[in-house]
């Protein structure tokens, strides 16, 4: 009589997920746990009184231009450079990855001095006009925030088909003809998510700000260095009051950049 075949028995897949979940939700933990000591360091009354703040005001209203400003200018940027390190093959062309990816793995305060030292080398009237004013915020946000923009188009494009892009060509289109009509639309999301990107992080930029742009009152000073200033004065319920609006402003637009990009790719 012929035995019977053998039956193993199928590993469970519980201590993969264990392990998988207590790694990601610690983190989480860290994440939301940091917030709340935040919320629950401050009052919503210190909240206001920050708001009423004739200093904190003039960094939430140079924030927002200068985080928007920043933001436009690396989505500009980020598009052309994407298309090309996405699409073409070219010699350097692993060198100048290296190159855009300097902003990112660089110390923050070795970006502001680099863009100082650069300046030392410019004529004297453009030096005067950047440094220390409201161009240098705007430049140190962007150096920064760029390289994030381009690693966010390059992987788009990277996932955008060219099948389309060829067949355009075929059919007469030139090449910026075919990348406006056919390539730009299909990138859309990932311009939105590139621009997002960079204006949460172009809103969460310190180092480079404080060396190349300074934290004077009224002129260069953005909510980051608001915080810093606050805690240089030992008013830390300010600053925790102030790190509240950065959290909220850079959620409140990751939030809407979602939904706005979930409704684009439903329609």
């Amino acid at each position: 009589m012929p035995s019977s075949p053998s039956h193993h028995r199928v590993p469970s897949d519980a201590p993969f997920y264990a392990i998988v979940l207590t790694i990601a939700g610690a983190y989480v933990a860290l994440i939301v746990l940091m917030l709340a000591a935040d919320i629950a360091y401050t009052s919503p009354n210190e909240m206001l009184e920050a708001l009423r703040n004739d200093n904190i005001r003039s960094s939430i209203r140079l924030s927002l231009i200068s985080c928007t400003i920043s933001a436009i200018l690396s989505v500009w940027v980020a598009v052309p450079i994407g298309y090309l390190m996405s699409r073409h093959q070219f010699a350097g062309r692993n060198l100048l990855d290296a190159v855009l990816d300097i902003p990112i793995v660089l110390p923050p305060l070795v970006v502001g001095i680099s863009l100082l030292i650069l300046f030392q080398f410019l004529p004297r009237a453009l030096r005067e006009a950047v440094v220390y004013q409201v161009p240098a915020v705007i430049l140190a946000q962007f150096v920064v925030a760029c390289a994030f923009a381009v690693r966010t188009m390059r992987a788009t494009f990277d996932q955008i088909d060219d099948r389309r892009e060829q067949v355009a060509l075929t059919l007469g289109c030139s090449r910026m003809q075919a990348f406006l009509r056919v390539v730009l639309p299909e990138a859309g999301q990932g311009i939105l998510t590139a621009g997002t990107l960079a204006w949460a992080r172009s809103l969460g930029e310190f180092g480079p700000l404080l060396v190349f742009a300074g934290a004077t009152r009224n002129k260069t000073e953005v909510l980051s260095t608001t915080v810093y200033l606050e805690l240089s004065i030992g008013n830390l319920e300010a600053a925790v009051a102030v790190s509240l609006i950065m959290v909220t402003a850079a959620v409140a637009v990751l939030i809407i950049a979602r939904l706005w990009g979930t409704r684009s790719l439903a329609v």
